[in-house]
């Protein structure tokens, strides 16, 4: 394929598809988790595929931004937790800088939902219980010594509904000294 090709081909290509109720304004929860737990429950209602997937993202030594799917293990006021080995590169990558963003996107709902801060881990208690509730062959190989749940500490989230009119909604909660302050 020539790029002109492939340019075209991406150009036609639809785009913004999904149909979700337009995302009001008012009345927003004060806090995100609440409004993520909404959309997350509207995602299952409309049976999208694996709604708890995510993009990680993080970065390396060099600066140089990595990505990965992962899963969304629990998500409350301690923070939106996910889990791996301590020794492959996202672990060794937040070890050396412990922050990171996430991302979800649900297609059918024109919706996607970013979240990034600091990212701490959780006690070696909850890493061993979050390894314990995987399935028997996803321990398989698995040293529990290396297996770690860790915790993104928001300091913004946003909740972005688009339109395909590209007249997209934005709301953005920013943590302040007081909790959170929402932007649109």
């Amino acid at each position: 394929m020539n790029p002109q090709s492939t340019k075209s081909m991406l150009r036609a290509l639809p785009s913004l598809t999904g149909s979700a109720p337009p995302l009001g304004l008012t009345g927003l929860p004060e806090d995100p988790v609440e409004l993520f737990l909404e959309w997350l429950a509207a995602a299952q209602h409309r049976e999208v595929a694996e709604p708890h997937a995510m993009t990680l993202s993080t970065v390396d030594a060099s600066g140089m931004p990595d990505a990965r799917v992962l899963v969304l293990k629990d998500v409350d006021a301690s923070g939106w937790a996910f889990a791996s080995t301590r020794t492959s590169a996202k672990g060794g990558q937040l070890s050396a800088c412990p922050s990171a963003a996430l991302t979800f996107w649900w297609q059918p709902l024109v919706r996607s939902v970013r979240v990034r801060g600091a990212v701490i881990e959780a006690s070696r208690e909850a890493s061993l219980a979050d390894l314990r509730a995987r399935s028997a062959s996803a321990q398989n190989g698995v040293d529990p010594d290396d297996w770690t749940l860790w915790r993104v500490l928001p300091s913004r989230v946003e909740f972005w509904q688009g339109s395909p009119d590209r007249q997209h909604t934005r709301v953005v909660y920013v943590r302040d000294h007081d909790g959170w302050r929402i932007e649109n």
